[in-house]
């Protein structure tokens, strides 16, 4: 059985909920980008002083960071890990960058530097010329001198900086299958609404999933939709009275009535209120925009949400179909991943382990699909919940670089 859950707010818009969790998500995709494996040996400020060596055991070499010291301190490179203490001496914040400047390859980043501060960034240097890229608030970039650090050690992962140009195609092109989508969308409620208006409940049972799971496809466009999410797939908290609130709306109201016995009139209201939203939707959408710079976070986000509301039967309002809510979910990471792939295929080194992730983690839950039926998440073995749990967890962190990778950086 599902655990009980603590009363819980009424979810109006997913991604708000997202966004909190997702937070969390760039600050540690963030730290594993910061210590991208890259390289560089110690110095210190002043040629009579020493690198030390604290109690980590690493090399530590203390780099000034200013518009007029951009990476002053570094006088005797060398390969292997350890530790640049980078101390910003100007009055604005900063963000400071190791890369190559040849190419543009970013080897390690600190973002929000404030004056007088002191922070670590750890990096694993191989072979090769490197540069600290010095970004202060309302200046222009200035680049330090270049370091090379001799020998033949092979350099470590490096990220290609991403801007906004480099993701509007990809964005209208999801754009344009999330317009597909809204089509497909009006259909099935369309189709919803007139079992429901014919008082065909069990017809309406037959088509709710399907024409919900187009929607769950989405995920990546919720925060375009704006309040449009509410009224189609809006939630209310897991407590007794919580699904009479008049203002709980769309494909889980409907859910609602119609595996707890409620009458057909009683449905004709929220189902012409659904198909409503989604004709209004279908209307406004070709004039929508989605915001490049945050589609590299919405993958995760999409897994996150099913994770904290799928995996745990939250938003099961009677089908028992959270596990095909999930599997849909999935196809919409694939979908928004699948738009990304030009760009992240050079960028991201465990893109085969992702795409590896991707597939058990689909396997698991299709392996719960039984014709038109899928388990649900209180039929399923110990075994079977923890296999899905473990295969959820573990593509969640496959994903979270790919955050990381389209955080859209400065460059100038």
């Amino acid at each position: 059985m599902v655990p009980p859950h603590p009363p819980e707010p009424a979810r109006p818009n997913r991604f708000r909920r997202w966004q909190a969790a997702a937070a969390v998500v760039v600050v540690a995709a963030a730290v594993t980008a910061t210590v991208l494996a890259a390289g560089a040996g110690g110095g210190s400020s002043s040629p009579d002083a020493k690198a030390t060596a604290p109690a980590d055991g690493l090399r530590h070499t203390v780099i000034e960071v200013s518009t007029g010291t951009c990476g002053r301190g570094w006088i005797r490179p060398q390969a292997g890990t350890q530790v640049f203490d980078l101390h910003n001496t100007s009055s604005t914040a900063s963000e400071v960058d190791l890369t190559d400047p040849r190419t543009g390859l970013i080897y390690g980043e600190v973002e929000g530097l404030a004056p007088g501060t002191t922070r670590a960034m750890t990096v694993d240097l191989g072979s090769g010329s490197y540069a600290f890229k010095c970004l202060e608030n309302d200046a222009d970039a200035v680049t330090g001198p270049t370091v090379v650090v001799a020998g033949k050690q092979p350099q470590g992962p490096a990220a290609a900086p991403v801007n906004q140009h480099d993701l509007i195609p990809p964005t209208l092109a999801y754009q344009k299958w999330v317009g597909q989508r809204i089509d497909e969308l009006a259909a099935g409620t369309g189709k919803l609404k007139a079992d429901i208006d014919g008082g065909d409940l069990a017809a309406a049972r037959r088509d709710w999933l399907p024409a919900h799971l187009v929607y769950e496809r989405m995920g990546a466009a919720y925060d375009t939709f704006g309040d449009a999410d509410a009224a189609i797939n809006g939630t209310v908290a897991r407590t007794p009275g919580a699904t009479a609130d008049k203002d709980f709306a769309g494909f889980h109201r409907i859910e609602y009535g119609l595996w707890h016995g409620e009458s057909a009139a009683s449905l004709r209201a929220p189902a012409a209120a659904l198909d409503g939203a989604v004709r209004t939707l279908q209307k406004e959408w070709p004039q929508a925009r989605m915001d490049p710079a945050a589609m590299g976070l919405r993958a995760h986000e999409i897994v996150e949400n099913a994770e904290q509301f799928e995996l745990t039967a939250r938003t099961d309002y009677g089908s028992g179909t959270n596990l095909a809510t999930a599997r849909a979910n999935l196809d919409g990471t694939r979908a928004i991943l699948g738009r990304l792939r030009g760009l992240l295929e050079p960028r991201d080194t465990g893109l085969a382990k992702l795409d590896a992730a991707l597939d058990r983690t689909q396997a698991a839950l299709d392996a719960q699909h039984h014709g038109a039926a899928w388990t649900p998440v209180d039929k399923l073995t110990h075994a079977q919940r923890q296999q899905i749990n473990a295969d959820f967890g573990d593509l969640l962190e496959q994903l979270a670089p790919v955050a990381a990778i389209f955080e859209v950086r400065r460059t100038a």
